[in-house]
């Protein structure tokens, strides 16, 4: 309850949550679904690529984001991660508990929340959290009693598959443990590798319960084939140039591992070398590492400590500690409406900027910074790029990435092929030497945040 608690404080007054461009185009699809009625198939928001194949894998997501902010704008936006959040973190407390006793179950578990620090941001990835940690101790607990898993998990994954892209990883992790089960198993193997098989077939079939179907499925392999996915911060490798959540577990792992004899079955351990493969391609996957990791290692370092199970860990709080804890979340709550978010100029909202551009520009195609164009779709703006690197495709991204490297010529060809009449860049991307330099190209507006330019053919 206590790291509940202050997951849901956190979330609601860290004003970084808020700071992603994703947020608003996640709002705006939402929206766009309960006025229209039916999930799109086809892009509806961008100029450059409209009317190209889109995936809207995470709609029920956007579909929650959307309500959310009619009901409350940004404060119920935080609300309802805070509130996910909090629901995620004393999940996975609870169940470290089954397998560690403390202070060793809160040194994994603040290792682990660490590693969804960096994506802790109010975006769809988070509202599966919770789904990430009971589907995961489900399937350990199913192979720690010997059992096949509980059939109740097949609604989370019809649940997950509509949430948010990430349930083909619940789907393959179910592969390692199933083999862990069969290897622990010394007799009636066939009775295990039916029971995990159905359980599997299952989840696969329900997981194609979606608007998108077969396609929803394959649709996460079409992405991470792109090979200029890595432009996208969140995509590119772990950068170990600063620290790192994932390197503090790399560290703690390699003392304990050297000083307790700590044993992994061989498929756990084939899921722990995967989880960290997956964290050091992508640095967004730290999340998942952070959280899986540390339930899979939890039953092995307490047996190396020889610490038996925390008895305590089925325990409800007492009335006066659930009491406590629901009047601290009221008093944010309270707190938090009386002093409403205001959600204004920052990295990925360019707002002062925005407007002071005139009204008969807004309306003629657009060159952005790649992390403007959610909020470009937000005000109803169609961008030339955001977020949906699927939608765009990876030809589209490398002459995105020329463009900006920055190369006056790849950037001439956009501007003809598109009718690109103004821009709006990062005002830090290095791509504003060089329109100050070519012909035709003014500066509008300037801050902090974002530099605007028009296109004046007269000019020379």
């Amino acid at each position: 309850m206590l790291v509940a608690l202050i997951g849901y404080g956190i979330v609601l007054f860290a004003r970084q949550v808020l700071n992603d461009g994703d947020t608003y185009w996640h709002i705006a699809a939402g929206d766009w679904i309960l006025r229209n009625g039916f999930v799109p198939h086809a892009d509806p928001f961008s100029f450059s690529a409209a009317g190209a194949p889109w995936v809207a894998q995470e709609w029920l997501s956007e579909v929650t984001m959307a309500l959310a902010y009619k009901a409350g704008a940004w404060d119920a936006i935080v609300m309802l991660f805070g509130a996910v959040t909090a629901l995620a973190f004393g999940l996975l407390a609870h169940f470290l508990r089954r397998w560690l006793t403390q202070p060793a179950a809160m040194v994994l578990f603040i290792l682990a929340a660490a590693c969804v620090a960096p994506s802790l941001l109010t975006r769809p990835h988070i509202l599966v959290l919770p789904i990430l940690v009971l589907w995961s101790a489900g399937l350990i607990l199913a192979k720690d009693k010997g059992t096949s898993p509980s059939l109740l998990l097949l609604p989370l994954m019809l649940l997950w598959a509509n949430l948010h892209a990430s349930f083909v990883f619940g789907l393959v992790l179910t592969l390692p443990i199933a083999l862990e089960a069969l290897v622990e198993t010394k007799a009636d193997r066939g009775r295990v590798v039916r029971s995990w098989g159905i359980f599997f077939v299952a989840a696969t079939a329900v997981s194609l319960l979606t608007p998108n179907g077969l396609h929803g499925l394959l649709y996460p392999f079409e992405v991470l084939s792109m090979p200029h996915l890595s432009f996208i911060g969140e995509f590119a490798p772990t950068d170990f140039g600063k620290f790192q959540p994932l390197e503090g577990i790399l560290m703690a792992l390699l003392y304990f591992a050297f000083t307790r004899q700590i044993r992994l079955p061989i498929p756990r351990l084939i899921l722990l070398i995967g989880l960290l493969h997956l964290a050091l391609q992508h640095g967004r996957n730290q999340m998942i590492a952070g959280i899986v990791g540390a339930l899979i290692l939890a039953e092995p370092i307490g047996r190396a400590l020889g610490g038996g199970r925390d008895e305590s860990a089925d325990c409800l709080p007492s009335v006066r500690w659930a009491f406590l804890g629901l009047a601290y979340v009221m008093l944010l709550t309270v707190f938090r409406v009386a002093h409403p978010v205001v959600h204004t100029d920052d990295g990925a909202s360019p707002t002062t900027a925005l407007n002071h551009v005139p009204a008969e520009i807004l309306r003629q195609p657009v060159f952005n910074s790649y992390e403007f164009g959610g909020y470009l779709i937000f005000r109803n703006i169609k961008p030339f790029i955001d977020g949906r690197a699927d939608v765009y495709g990876d030809e589209f991204l490398a002459n995105y990435v020329a463009a900006t490297t920055p190369n006056g010529a790849a950037f001439e060809r956009i501007v003809e092929k598109y009718g690109i009449r103004w821009a709006i860049l990062n005002a830090k991307s290095t791509t504003l030497d060089m329109l100050d330099a070519l012909p035709h190209w003014r500066r509008l507006y300037a801050d902090r945040i974002a530099v605007v330019y028009v296109r004046d053919e007269k000019r020379q």
